[in-house]
Formats: C-alpha cells, sequence, structure tokens
C-alpha cells in the first residue's frame, strides 16, 4: 500500500460482478449443481402446517462417504417455502439455520450455503443471521457473495463490519479490509478488540508499519490496549516490521499475558538474530507462568537453537518436547529436522523421519535440505525421488542443494526438468540457476541461460541481475559482466555488485582493474564496507598476495565490529596465511570469540601453504582434544601435511587414512586418495601407491593420477611415470598439463631427448602451456609480468637491473638450465629465452623499487620453474634479500641461497 489511509475515508466502492463462469446469473439459483466429491449431505426442513400448527421444524441429515471415482447425486436440497408462525418455532427455525451454515463452512458445500441463504430472504432481517451468511461465504471463500449480504443488510452492526475486515484481511484484499474499517468509524459504529485485532491482521499481511501505528494510537485511545488479543496482534506487526523495541516496551507494560504474547516476542528476537535473549525469556516463562509451552513455542526454540549453533540447548528443547507429548507435532517434528541437520547428524535426521506418524511435503523437503547440507547428495535426491508430492519449494531445495555441493551440471538438468513440467519459477530458481551456470563455467551455457532471462523478463530483478553478473565473472564474460555494472540503476545499492564485479577482475586475472575499481569506489564513497563485502575483498588481497591493503580492510572490520561475524575472521585468517604472514594469521585465530569448522580448516590450509607440516600435525592434535569434529575438508589437508613434516611420518598418515570411515565416519573421495597418493611419492614409496590405486573402490579421477605423476617427477622415476601417463592421456587426450609433467619428468632425468619430442607432440597438436604470469605490489598498484614483457613503463630499467643481476648470480655459480624453454630455437636463444622468464622480471622490479634490506614478494599464478626456482636462490645470496615467493604450489622462501620447500614442490 503505497499511501497511508487516513480515519476519513468515502464509503466502499461496490465490488465489480464476479465472472460469469464462478457464479450463476442468480447467486442463489440451484439449477444444475456441478458435482462434487464431498460427503453427501442431504437436508429437509418441515415448517409447521396450518392443520398441524405445533409440528416442529425437523433437520434430517445424511453424510455419506462416497468412492473417489463416484460424484455424488445432484438432488436439489427441500427448503422451507414459507417461514414458521410463532416466535418460538421461529427462535428454533433460526437456530437450526445458523446449524446449517455452520455446516456448509465446515465441510466446504457452496450449494448448501445458498440454499440457507435463499430461505433467509423469505424471513425478516435478521443481523444475526446475516452475520452468520457472511461468516459462512467467508469461510467458504466466496468474498463477494458475502460482501452482497453485507450491502443488503440495512443496519449493520460492529460484527457485520468486523466479520467482514477480517475476511477481506485473509482474502489478500488488505487495501480494502483497512477501509472498511475506517468505513466502519465513520458510520458511527465504535470498533471493539477482534475489530482492531482483523485490521491489524490486514496491517501484518502487508507489513504496513505507518497504519499500524495510527490503529496503535486508536487502541490506547479507546481503552484496548490491555486487551491481550490486541497487543498481540500489535507485537506480531512491530515484530514483522523489525522494530523489535515497540514489541519489547508492548511486551513489558502487558496487565496480562498468554502463551502466544511469550512466543510472539521470542519469534520476534530470534527474527534479528537475538538468541540468548530468546532464551533468558524463555527461562523467565518457564519459571513464572502456570500455563505450559505450545509447539509454536518449542518450534520457535529450535530455530533459535539452531541459528546459534546452540546444541546442547536444541537436545534440551527436543527432551523437553518428548516430555510434554509434541515430539509427534508435525511442526515441532520439522524444526528438529531442520536442528539435527544444521548438527551435522544425519543418524539423527533420519531417525527422526522414520519414527514420524505423519509427514508433510516440509517435512520431505526439510529431509532433502540436511542430506545437501551434509554433502550427502545421492540420499538427497533418493528423498526428492520418493516423495509422494511435490512443490516448488522441493524443487527449489534440490537446486540449491545441488549448487551447495558444487553440482552444477545437475542442477542444471533439475532446471530442465522443471521447465518439461511447467514448474512455477521464483526468484529463488532463477538465482539458483544462473549460481549453477557459474559453478559449470560454461560461457555458452551461461549465454543461453542469460538469454532466456531476458526473453522472459526475469532480468529486471536485483537479485537475478546480482547472480547474472557474478556469473559472467566465472565464465570469462568481463565484458558482460561490465555492462550489467555500468547499466544498474543509480538509486539502487551497488555494494554487492561492486564487490562481485572487482573479486571477477581479479579471478580472470585483471588485477590492475580489480585494484582500480576498488580504490576509485572508495574515494567516490560508493562502497559500503559490511560484513559480505570485506569478507570477499578480504579474499580478494589473499588471492593477490595484498598484504597492505588486506591489513586496512581487518583495521575497518574491527572497527565496525564485524570481526565477531566468523565469515570475516576466517577471510581475514586467510588473507594474512596467502600473504606471507602466518604469524598474524594465528595471532587472529586465538583471538576469535567462536570458531566454525571453516576456521580450523583455514589455519590448517595456511600451514600447508607455508610447508609447516608439523605444525599442522600439532594443530590437528589441538583439534581432537577440543572435540571438533572434521569434514572432508580437513582430511584432504591433514593427510596432505604429512608431506611437509621434518621426519617420515607415512605409518601415521596411513593409519589415518584408514580410519577416516571407521572412526571419523567419513567416505574417502577421489581428494582424500590423490593427497595419500602424494604423501606416499614424496616420500618415494611410487610402487605402494600405484598399488593403492588399482586397489581403490571406485574409478579413480585424473587428480589421482597426477598426483602420482607429479611424485614420479620428483623422485625422477620415468618408468612409473611413462604407465601413469598413458592412463592420464586416455582419460583426457587434450590436456596440456598431463604432457608438461611428462616433459619435465623425462628434464628432471636428464633425458632431454624424450622431453624435446614430447613437446614437439604438444605444437604438432597445437596444444599451449597455460601462460606464466608473475605479479609484484608496489605503492598500492599491481605490476603484472608476462615472459619477456616490455609492456611495463620502466621496462628499461628492469631489463638492465636483470642483466647485472644475471651475471652476479653467474659468478656465484648460477647455471641456466634450459630444458625449461619450451620453444624449438637454438641453445643460445634459449637462454635468452629463461633469462627473461616473468618470475625474474618481477623479483627484479621488486628489488628495484623496496627499500634496502627489506624482503620483496612475488606471486605467480602457475609452479615456478626449476630454473626461476634456482635462480631466486642465487639472487638471495648477491642480494642478500629475503624473497617470499607464492606459487601453484605454495609460498617459498628463498634465504641465504635455500628455500623452505628443500627444492621438492
Amino acid at each position: 500500500m503505497n499511501t497511508i489511509i487516513q480515519p476519513t475515508i468515502a464509503a466502499l466502492p461496490p465490488l465489480p460482478p464476479p465472472p460469469s463462469s464462478s457464479f450463476p446469473q442468480n447467486p442463489f439459483s440451484l439449477s444444475n449443481p456441478k458435482p462434487s466429491l464431498r460427503p453427501s449431505l442431504s437436508l429437509s426442513l418441515s415448517p409447521p402446517s396450518s392443520s398441524n400448527p405445533k409440528l416442529k421444524p425437523q433437520l434430517l441429515l445424511n453424510f455419506t462417504a462416497l468412492p473417489p471415482s463416484q460424484s455424488l447425486p445432484t438432488q436439489k436440497p427441500l427448503l422451507p417455502l414459507t417461514p414458521p408462525n410463532g416466535s418460538d418455532q421461529t427462535h428454533l427455525f433460526f437456530h437450526h439455520l445458523l446449524n446449517l451454515l455452520r455446516l456448509s463452512a465446515r465441510h466446504g458445500d457452496h450449494e448448501l450455503a445458498r440454499a440457507v441463504h435463499a430461505s433467509i430472504l423469505k424471513l425478516e432481517e435478521d443481523n444475526h443471521l446475516g452475520n452468520a451468511l457472511i461468516s459462512a461465504y467467508l469461510k467458504l471463500g466466496l468474498v463477494p457473495d458475502a460482501y452482497r449480504v453485507f450491502q443488503s443488510l440495512s443496519c449493520p452492526n460492529v460484527v457485520s463490519f468486523t466479520t467482514l475486515v477480517s475476511g477481506f484481511s485473509k482474502a489478500g484484499r488488505e487495501d480494502e479490509a483497512v477501509e472498511l474499517f475506517f468505513g466502519m468509524r465513520n458510520s458511527g459504529i465504535e470498533p471493539n478488540e477482534f475489530s482492531f485485532v482483523a485490521v491489524l491482521t490486514a496491517c501484518i499481511r502487508i507489513l504496513e508499519l505507518d497504519l499500524g501505528l495510527q490503529v496503535h494510537a486508536l487502541a490506547v485511545k479507546m481503552g484496548y490496549l490491555d486487551c491481550v488479543f490486541v497487543s498481540n496482534a500489535l507485537m506480531s506487526l512491530y515484530g514483522k516490521c523489525s522494530c523489535l523495541d515497540y514489541v519489547l516496551k508492548l511486551f513489558d507494560h502487558l496487565p496480562e499475558r498468554d502463551i502466544a504474547s511469550w512466543n510472539t516476542v521470542m519469534s520476534s528476537l530470534v527474527k534479528e538474530f537475538r538468541y540468548a535473549e530468546a532464551f533468558e525469556l524463555f527461562s523467565e516463562l518457564w519459571r513464572t507462568e502456570g500455563f505450559g509451552l505450545d509447539r509454536f513455542t518449542v518450534s520457535t526454540l529450535l530455530t533459535a537453537c539452531t541459528g546459534s549453533s546452540a546444541f546442547r540447548e536444541g537436545k534440551l528443547v527436543h527432551a523437553h518436547a518428548i516430555k510434554i507429548g509434541l515430539e509427534a507435532n508435525l511442526s515441532v517434528t520439522n524444526a528438529l529436522i531442520r536442528f539435527y541437520a544444521a548438527c551435522g547428524s544425519v543418524n539423527g535426521v533420519k531417525s527422526l523421519f522414520e519414527r514420524m506418524p505423519v509427514r508433510d511435503v516440509i517435512t520431505w523437503t526439510e529431509m532433502i535440505t540436511a542430506y545437501m547440507e551434509v554433502g550427502s547428495v545421492d540420499l538427497a535426491m533418493e528423498m526428492f525421488d520418493n516423495m509422494p508430492e511435490r512443490n516448488p519449494v522441493s524443487y527449489n531445495a534440490l537446486l540449491a542443494g545441488f549448487c551447495r555441493n558444487g553440482e552444477g551440471l545437475r542442477a542444471l538438468d533439475l532446471f530442465t526438468k522443471m521447465l518439461e513440467e511447467s514448474m512455477e519459477m521464483t526468484d529463488f530458481t532463477l538465482t539458483s540457476v544462473v549460481n549453477a551456470c557459474g559453478l559449470v563455467m560454461d560461457c555458452k551455457t551461461s549465454e543461453q541461460i542469460h538469454g532466456f532471462l531476458i526473453k522472459f523478463g526475469f532480468g529486471s530483478n536485483a537479485c537475478i541481475e546480482a547472480a547474472l553478473l557474478d556469473m559472467c565473472t566465472r565464465c570469462g564474460r568481463m565484458a558482460d559482466a561490465k555492462k550489467i555494472f555500468l547499466q544498474w540503476p543509480a538509486e539502487q545499492d551497488r555494494s554487492v555488485i561492486l564487490t562481485s564485479i572487482i573479486g571477477g577482475y581479479a579471478r580472470n586475472g585483471q588485477l590492475d582493474e580489480a585494484i582500480s575499481l576498488f580504490n576509485l569506489s572508495q574515494s567516490e564513497g560508493r562502497m559500503d564496507m559490511d560484513e559480505v563485502s570485506s569478507t570477499s575483498l578480504l579474499g580478494l588481497c589473499g588471492t593477490i598476495g595484498f598484504h597492505e591493503l588486506g591489513k586496512q580492510i581487518h583495521c575497518h572490520a574491527f572497527k565496525h565490529g564485524f570481526l565477531t561475524d566468523v565469515g570475516v575472521g576466517n577471510a581475514t585468517i586467510s588473507m594474512y596465511t596467502k600473504c606471507w604472514n602466518m604469524e598474524d594469521g594465528v595471532k587472529l585465530f586465538n583471538m576469535m570469540p567462536t570458531h566454525d569448522i571453516v576456521s580450523w580448516n583455514g589455519l590448517l590450509a595456511g600451514y600447508l601453504l607455508h610447508r609447516q607440516g608439523d605444525e599442522a600435525l600439532a594443530f590437528w592434535s589441538k583439534m581432537e582434544r577440543t572435540g571438533i569434529k572434521p569434514d572432508k575438508i580437513t582430511f584432504v589437508l591433514i593427510i596432505s601435511a604429512y608431506r611437509h613434516t621434518n621426519s617420515n611420518l607415512v605409518d601415521n598418515c596411513r593409519s589415518l587414512f584408514l580410519s577416516m570411515k571407521t572412526v571419523y565416519g567419513i567416505e574417502p573421495t577421489s581428494e582424500h586418495f590423490a593427497s595419500f597418493i602424494a604423501v606416499l611419492g614424496y616420500w618415494g614409496l611410487l610402487d605402494e601407491a600405484e598399488e593403492i590405486i588399482c586397489k581403490m573402490p571406485f574409478e579413480p579421477e585424473v587428480s589421482v593420477w597426477r598426483a602420482l605423476l607429479d611424485s614420479c617427477r620428483l623422485r625422477m622415476n620415468t618408468t612409473v611415470g611413462k604407465r601413469v601417463v598413458k592412463r592420464i592421456l586416455a582419460m583426457e587426450p587434450k590436456d596440456p598439463s598431463s604432457y608438461i609433467l611428462l616433459s619435465n619428468l623425462y628434464s628432471a632425468s636428464g633425458r632431454w631427448h624424450c622431453s624435446e619430442m614430447v613437446r614437439d607432440k604438444m605444437r604438432k597438436r597445437g596444444f599451449r602451456k597455460h601462460p606464466g604470469q608473475s605479479w609484484i605490489i608496489h605503492n598500492n598498484k599491481i605490476h603484472p609480468f608476462y615472459a619477456r614483457d616490455k609492456s611495463h613503463p620502466q621496462a628499461k630499467d628492469i631489463y638492465g637491473g636483470l642483466e647485472i643481476l644475471i651475471l652476479e648470480c653467474l659468478k656465484a655459480g648460477y647455471v641456466p638450465d634450459t630444458s625449461f624453454v619450451l620453444q624449438e630455437v637454438e641453445e643460445h636463444q634459449k637462454k635468452d629465452f629463461l633469462y627473461y622468464h616473468s618470475a625474474k622480471l618481477a623479483a627484479t622490479y621488486g628489488l628495484l623499487t623496496s627499500k634496502p634490506g627489506k624482503p620483496i614478494r612475488i606471486v605467480k599464478n602457475i609452479l615456478l620453474c626449476g630454473d626461476c626456482h634456482t635462480f631466486l636462490k642465487y639472487m638471495s645470496i648477491v642480494t642478500r634479500r629475503a624473497i617470499y615467493a607464492r606459487d601453484a604450489s605454495g609460498v617459498h622462501y628463498f634465504s641465504s641461497g635455500r628455500c623452505s620447500c628443500k627444492d621438492y614442490w
């Protein structure tokens, strides 16, 4: 409702006539009634006759349940032609009519209600009967009929108005309900407590706060605020409109409370995430009030336990629900399923589901969501297939679950099925399918979905537009993403899409554009740095190694209290560890008020990035002592940590790997096998590694074989390596990285001729190595370099400085390794190519622009080549500088001619 309706309102305009398909021309005509599948209701009213004036009206009712295939007979009910004589008989006749109206509403019998209406028309006007008829029509969903009866009343009373106001509110005609309420006051009829509840129901449904405030003032003026029903309705309105202070004030001043009062204020607190206060209020209720809890109380408390991860309290609420006999209640059980799903207790969820005597579509949907939350995609799909009935919410739960678990292709298949079945498409549906395209990262598919949304007019929705922009960035369509960004309406908040496009630029290697846009947005004040944008930008800083900017965002988050958000804290830990600052990452972890499994995994990943295996294992021991339940990612990380320990702990790693399922209940995936194979290969157990792959319980993915091939390169084992390459090429014949690994394997073992043959095969098949890029950050600007890149404004100085560095390193013992040059050129030309690799150019620029004695920090998007690694070791000697280089394998710390990776990367 756009305008506030004032109390001075004209009389209601007449409603438009109903369509002919809905009603017969005469609304009381009983000819040709439609067959019904409801129970049979036949009646006979026998009024007193002149021959027997003492004969009382008799009501004959027959309820006959018919099988679904059989329609009801179309006989007409027998109705009185004349009203009875005598006040007692008339009173009894009225009583029978009222009973019939109640029966018609209870059994959904439209024809019966209209038949009774026809009899009422033959009587003198009576407000009590008229109001009952209005109520019956409203319960039957015949709002136009109810309004016609209301209009026919010569003197409608407060009950007439209130009944119709309530009916309009519940029928989605809230504006008319409000107009009727004020029309009642203009007619000189004062509202009662039920009138206030009726009009407040309309305000709640359309979230009309200003009008609710006016009704509140009127209730105070007329002395109805002490009525618990009116105050409950006001609290509900304020709670829905996020005016929690008003809710609490009303609650505190209530002279009398019922269980609905407590439920309303507790649900309002939960809605605003003030879980601790909701628990305190429950404790007060339990101590002071005489009435018991109901299903709304228990469901609200379980929602609070789910949102606050208060698992102990949730189990206590569950025990209490059992004690008072509410565990079998459908809404309570659905809330319990949601709670145990958040606990990660699949067995608890399954046990609840199997014990439920009655299930509805919400139950099945909650089960799908629960299985998706813990990554059991196949079980969720099985649950979906077994559903007795489905609605759009069920489909959306499955769609979102696929996206949450990285199953983009399955999400797109489900969306196609939804289209084929003409399923209703909500904004949530379309946002999910756009996210699925972003997961698949297929440009053509994303263009098709984008076109579909534009064709059917869905692209104007802000949420979908934001999802489309993110999808474009993930599919490499930065030009389209920029177009969406530039067309974004000026009146709408741009913080979310600014964060998205900045992250997109970083993801697509356009680092300068990312930082430039961020700086511009900050200077113009266009970016509102909230928890979401802080998390995203901290991730960007970690990705590109922008330590200084990361520290600034950390300070901003600390100043505005965002660090209490566990997501912001996790992103800050990740940023520090990726920016070569493990010490601050650990310090921040210890300062965080709460942790989730992402926090623990984040610090584990940091130790791994810095190749600190022993520290990672000590941290894992702390996790076990604390009782933190590890997930799949935890085991990928902790298994990988055994590659970076100071001593050979393969036996411990093997024991941990074998205990994953038996002790921790986690089924090993290809990622876990790849990590374990890498550990075995690192410590030289190549035969055992190959044997384990051959005995895997499922078909190994290419990542498992690639882990073994990389181990063959480290151990210079060409015999096993050749067998592995054949496997990889059979699975992915067009992946150039396999050829690169094989070529490097031959080079490492000194078989230059074989290495050259592999590279020649690559050239003939048109395969190209992913271009290596290195960058360094200076003066808040990213300076990127490619091999033999002369685009930098200071290229002349950089090349001059690098030539001097090369000469000094050659004197110190550096020998160029030309096996890392892929181009087919002469040997002296290979050295020229080798000298100007991107990492060398970036390191030289860092040396020229940083203060003496300060460490040099560079980032490379792929693995450092062996020659650059050797060169940086010698550079650390001749310059007496520490050099930090982060590549695809982790952090290399070069100092005094040594590297922290011990030359195994």
